[in-house]
């Protein structure tokens, strides 16, 4: 079983692009602080790398920034490739199943995603007058 679960702060804003047959795909990365502290009473800190496909991907391009923390859940993808200079690397990358946004919005923030707030090209909707109904004689009970 190949299963990771992440908590941590984006390192940088992600980044969106499409594969060339149009699939969105979006690279971030996110740093996790350990749960202890070395000797000199430093928290030691790790960066992943990790990327989001298809709608996800654009959601998660469209909702985080540089510094929001997310919980990411996926699996653990090991890449060899070799580099400019012909040496033989190793890459580990997160692959994004689940992700939850943990960073509040701000009080005076509008995202598009709060249905209630009026937008600012159009008017804020009237609500709907309700008047009682006085009907009590065809009521069953």
């Amino acid at each position: 079983m190949n299963k990771v679960f992440l908590i941590g702060n984006l390192t940088r804003d992600p980044e969106l692009t499409e594969t060339p047959s149009g699939v969105a795909v979006c690279h971030f990365s996110i740093a996790v602080n350990r749960n202890y502290s070395s000797q000199d009473g430093e928290r030691q800190t790790d960066f992943f790398n990790c990327t989001a496909w298809r709608g996800q991907a654009e959601t998660i391009a469209r909702y985080t920034k540089k510094g929001n923390k997310v919980a990411v859940s996926g699996s653990i993808q090991l890449r060899n490739y070799e580099d400019n200079q012909g040496v033989k690397r190793n890459a580990v990358d997160i692959i994004v199943q689940d992700v939850e946004f943990l960073t509040p919005k701000s009080s005076g923030e509008f995202d598009g995603d709060d249905m209630d707030a009026p937008r600012a090209s159009q008017p804020a909707k009237k609500k709907p007058v309700l008047r009682p109904i006085d009907d009590d004689n065809d009521m069953p009970f």
